[in-house]
């Protein structure tokens, strides 16, 4: 099949010199912020705020609703600016706020539930399963409109974990180090939840389709 992760991109723009610039930068802005520079925390506004309706919509599906709860995920960043240690790497810290924004969302809107195969992973930690919410495929996703709309119908047959491991690394472009930061898990275990997340979209893939010849296999094991 074409490769589901060729029309994606893999690094940001300067790979891992400029995601450690960037998590500095964002770093410096909350402190500042903090200490009520209300012009640092627009910037670091401005500067994530592509990256959170990304995640989030990675999770919810729906691009209103994404909108909406990444913005909300700031307002939540500002209100809580006071708890924030100076030093502490902004990311990882944000990411949890966004992480629990978008699940408050779910559940509310009862679309979440533990998922069966939580107990077969490789991680003790629970994953969870999310109704589709019946939403277009975003237009900066894979490809031409077919392929596109494919991809995104195998991707939210996915778990929340398996979307989330997903999201940082083709959605928000982060390399595998800066993913173990935010995610406040080992290198190792980054490669790991993305090995499987991958064969999992595959799999997921498989009805869209053509099998993938062996070539694009030996491929996407390299990533």
């Amino acid at each position: 099949m074409p490769d589901a992760y060729d029309d994606l991109p893999l690094k940001g723009p300067a790979g891992e010199e400029y995601g450690r610039e960037m998590e500095a930068r964002a770093s410096a802005w909350m402190t500042r912020a903090k200490h009520g520079d209300a012009d640092a925390f627009d910037e670091l506004t401005q500067a994530l705020r592509n990256r959170a309706f990304r995640l989030a919509r990675a999770w919810v599906g729906s691009r209103e609703d994404a909108l909406e709860l990444a913005q909300e995920a700031f307002l939540k960043t500002y209100r809580a600016r006071d708890t924030y240690r100076d030093g502490e790497p902004f990311l990882p810290w944000f990411h949890r706020i966004l992480r629990n924004t978008c699940f408050s969302f779910l559940r509310q809107s009862k679309r979440l539930r533990k998922s069966s195969l939580s107990a077969g992973r490789e991680e003790d930690e629970p994953d969870w399963e999310i109704a589709d919410a019946d939403e277009p495929a975003p237009e900066d996703g894979v490809g031409d409109a077919e392929r596109r709309d494919a991809f995104w119908k195998g991707f939210q047959r996915l778990s929340a974990r398996d979307r989330e491991i997903l999201g940082l690394r083709h959605f928000q472009e982060l390399s595998y180090s800066e993913i173990a930061r935010v995610l406040a898990i080992p290198e190792g275990t980054v490669m790991s939840r993305l090995f499987h997340a991958r064969a999992r979209l595959r799999a997921a893939l498989a009805g869209y389709f053509e099998p993938e010849s062996g070539a694009s296999a030996r491929q996407e094991k390299t990533r």
